[in-house]
């Protein structure tokens, strides 16, 4: 069963949906005790830094996802839910789950922002849930912070400034853009991960 993590913020009809779609036993929680029984988790998130960490924290979720990550089964976050697992963002002094050294910057003054729309990810590194997607593939982004490129990155784009479009971590997986609204190629990414769930 795949935890599609509720903290009152998210597109996650949309993620259920995609999830499900590629084959995916999923459900939509916000309880402790149905995520720590989950065999993967699914982060995503829509909004503002802040208000996210704090949700998580007053939901007291915030530990039961540096918990289930710590066990090594598959954690996947989308957009903002890849900001939250870094240590910090320049949108908001909270402090994020920490799970990602470093954290999400403005996107330059030189673009407009939110970045809406599709950009090719070029891959940085080989992983498993890209393997098959061609490097160059367009994906949905939709946001106005970023990771710059480091260690972690495996796919990388362009708005302005080089930043990370895909960073890994042992069984942590995240992606700033959505993969719900990319065509193909998002469903293909969850296919990967619902097969590496077993």
């Amino acid at each position: 069963m795949i935890a599609i993590l509720d903290y009152g913020m998210g597109n996650l009809r949309s993620v259920l949906r995609a999830v499900l779609h590629v084959g995916g036993e999923a459900e939509v929680t916000g309880d402790a005790d149905a995520i720590a029984r989950a065999d993967a988790l699914v982060v995503p998130g829509v909004g503002h830094f802040g208000a996210c960490m704090d949700n998580l924290r007053e939901r007291e979720l915030d530990a039961p996802v540096r918990t289930f990550a710590a066990s090594g089964r598959p954690v996947f976050g989308v957009c903002l839910g890849m900001q939250v697992l870094f240590d910090s963002s320049e949108e908001d002094p909270s402090r994020g789950l920490g799970l990602l050294p470093g954290g999400s910057r403005k996107l330059p003054a030189s673009v407009r922002v939110p970045h809406m729309g599709w950009n090719s990810v070029e891959w940085t590194q080989q992983h498993a849930y890209t393997r098959g997607i061609p490097s160059g593939t367009p994906f949905y982004f939709a946001h106005s912070f970023a990771a710059p490129v480091s260690r972690e990155t495996v796919g990388a784009t362009e708005y302005g400034a080089r930043f990370s479009a895909g960073v890994a971590e042992g069984s942590v997986f995240a992606t700033q853009f959505h993969p719900e609204k990319s065509g193909q190629a998002g469903l293909a990414l969850y296919g990967a991960f619902v097969k590496e769930v077993g």
